[in-house]
């Protein structure tokens, strides 16, 4: 079942305002009203909120401060007033320490946590709705001698409250997506880096600081949840997807916070934390000092200043300069450390072996560039791949490249009969596109067509990245109708048909993002998605049943799509993974499930004959929370069926 909005929060806290968050016993009227003043000004303070909840935030504060003139009427009324008054004025309080509650939980909270769990926040958000709707309405204003202008101020709100009471949540699909990828755990793709890191860059943790706070964030969701919860679990793998993509180390957060995990080493083991990099969180084998007097592995303070940083990553005062004096006494205590636990410290990677490549000037990469314009294919083929390499994990590098005009030259070179400098092109691209900037410099270059032509007869690797860069695209809107007008979905199914493992995902993601257009869901389902959507939740060791089923649900919102799956093998398929599916397929399957059943009464009759009922009931005892919300709505639908006994 929804978690009541006065229930507990997800961060774990009570909102930061113990002293006026419970009712002693009977209290004046101006105590009341002092109480309620206080936590508009505490939550007005709040420098920000998470990205997913961040209008619906600033939204609540704005009404809030409105209350502020109406208390200090109510403060200054030179009369008793009765009880009636006062318990309304009571019951008014409670509403706001609920909508602080949830501010706090929307300013403190686990980012990554109020990303996954947007819906359910968005429910919290309507109950204080609701909740301060009622106090309002109860308030006898008349005998707190409220002033004309004071109750138009309230009446306004109350006017908004219940527009906001109606208004449905429009989720941050690129988020989803990406959150969807993300947490996969079947695969392994070198271009999940990409995904990674733009989600990283959309939920505000892409520094080693952010990233700190998230995790004493997620301590504080573990001890209020259960450190075994899928939930907790979830994000605690998303955490250190990112720790991975800053090269920091990973830590065993939830059980032992301050111990790195390492492979064949007790985990009695402590580091000591002055040993560690502040940047990555290793073992230092090189300390040096920099400007600053802080101290860093080498290796990792170079590589900072080679991205043109010139701060201090901890403490971020800007530095005098960028010479760096090895630190003897803290390596020799390090050494001394080492022997005496027998603690051998990991080799570096050899920089000769190394596949990365990194170019440090402007005039290098312009060279790239016209290489790519060469008359030689060799010439071609060599500087083609280096942007591609180049590409691919330096943010810095995607800016730059595309600034020396490298996005026109490799949109051309998609058209190239040659199959190697097709692939390293539209890859390329692909990892060009990952910053948002350059998404609409590669659109107004013309490439969607020549992407879609690459992805109807490239290679099966120059498939794959198309269908990836096609994916990269959709997130601006027009181009989903764009890529649907330029006959990109049929290659797209086809090649979820017919393609290998990785370029199924790689297929799948691209359909699931354009799905989201209307038209698009249309040109889908006439392309023949259903058939490959279906085969996918059959061969469950492909790992994208959940893909598979979160597509089912856009097509089921169009009656083409209904039309088309509403089967009664499709419905006993939906109940099984109900049935026996892992928590996420539950709540995938009850999702499509709640979709097609609201609208067509018969298959709710079909999912009963199949015996969901007694699934349905389990999960709203332990399913996910949105499992837990669509069974109760599935419920609650099937309670209203006339055909039940």
């Amino acid at each position: 079942m929804v978690m009541d909005a006065g229930e507990r929060d997800g961060d774990g806290e009570d909102g930061g305002c113990e002293t006026v968050g419970e009712d002693n016993g009977t209290k004046s009227p101006a105590d009341l009203v002092n109480e309620m003043v206080t936590m508009i000004e505490y939550v007005a303070r709040f420098g920000d909120y998470r990205r997913a909840q961040k209008k619906e935030c600033y939204n609540l504060v704005r009404r809030l401060k409105i209350f502020l003139p109406f208390f200090d009427e109510v403060r200054h009324l030179g009369s008793p007033i009765s009880p009636n008054a006062a318990a309304s004025l009571s019951k008014l309080k409670k509403a706001i320490r609920l909508a602080t509650k949830l501010l706090k939980t929307c300013n403190e909270g686990s980012k990554i946590y109020l990303a996954l769990e947007s819906e359910a926040i968005m429910i919290k958000f309507h109950t204080v709705y609701v909740k301060l709707t009622q106090s309002l309405e109860e308030l006898p204003f008349d005998e707190l001698q409220v002033s004309e202008e004071v109750r138009e101020q309230i009446q306004l709100m109350l006017t908004q409250l219940t527009r906001a009471k109606k208004r449905t949540d429009t989720q941050d699909i690129e988020l989803a997506v990406d959150l969807m990828a993300v947490s996969s755990e079947t695969d392994e793709r070198n271009a999940d880096i990409a995904i990674v890191e733009r989600l990283a860059k959309k939920l505000d943790l892409h520094t080693v600081e952010d990233l700190k706070i998230e995790t004493r964030a997620l301590r504080k969701l573990a001890k209020e949840r259960g450190c075994t919860s899928e939930s907790t679990q979830q994000i605690r793998r998303l955490l250190n997807k990112f720790k991975q993509f800053l090269g920091m180390e990973i830590t065993n957060i939830l059980d032992c916070p301050s111990t790195p995990e390492m492979s064949g080493k007790s985990q009695s083991l402590v580091i000591p934390h002055e040993f560690l990099c502040p940047i990555t969180l290793e073992l230092m084998g090189d300390p040096v000092i920099i400007a600053s007097g802080q101290t860093f592995e080498r290796e990792s303070i170079q590589k900072w200043f080679d991205s043109k940083h010139r701060t201090c990553p901890k403490t971020r005062q800007a530095l005098d300069h960028l010479s760096v004096a090895p630190n003897y006494a803290l390596k020799n205590l390090i050494a001394q450390w080492c022997e005496k636990n027998n603690f051998h410290l990991p080799k570096k990677e050899d920089e000769a072996s190394s596949k990365r490549l990194f170019v440090d000037h402007e005039d290098e990469i312009a060279c790239l560039v016209k290489e790519l314009s060469s008359g030689q294919l060799e010439v071609q083929r060599k500087a083609v791949k280096n942007i591609r390499l180049l590409s691919k994990e330096n943010p810095e590098a995607r800016v730059l490249i595309a600034k020396c005009g490298a996005i026109p030259r490799l949109v051309h070179l998609l058209c190239y009969p040659d199959s190697k400098i097709q692939e390293h092109a539209v890859t390329a691209l692909l990892n060009l596109s990952i910053d948002e900037s350059n998404k609409r410099l590669i659109t107004d270059e013309g490439a969607i067509p020549a992407i879609i032509e690459v992805l109807q007869s490239g290679s099966t690797e120059t498939r794959e990245n198309s269908a990836a860069a096609l994916f990269s695209l959709s997130m601006l809107n027009e181009n989903k109708v764009t890529i649907g007008l330029e006959n990109g979905i049929p290659p797209l199914v086809d090649l979820l048909q017919n393609g290998t493992v990785r370029s199924k995902r790689d297929a799948v993601t691209a359909l699931f993002g354009l799905s989201l257009n209307h038209s698009n869901k249309v040109r889908a389902i006439e392309a023949g998605i259903v058939p490959p959507l279906l085969e996918l939740l059959e061969d469950k060791n492909k790992g994208m049943v959940d893909e598979a089923l979160s597509i089912f649900l856009l097509l089921a919102t169009v009656a083409e799509g209904r039309q088309a799956i509403g089967q009664l093998s499709f419905i006993q398929t939906l109940v099984n993974f109900i049935k026996d599916g892992t928590p996420k397929n539950k709540e995938c399957a009850t999702s499509v499930l709640l979709e097609l059943s609201s609208n067509n009464s018969s298959h709710v009759l079909a999912a009963l004959q199949f015996g969901v009922y007694e699934h349905l009931v389990e999960i709203t005892r332990s399913g996910t929370n949105r499992a837990q919300r669509k069974a109760n709505a599935l419920l609650q639908l099937m309670s209203k069926c006339e055909h039940i006994p």
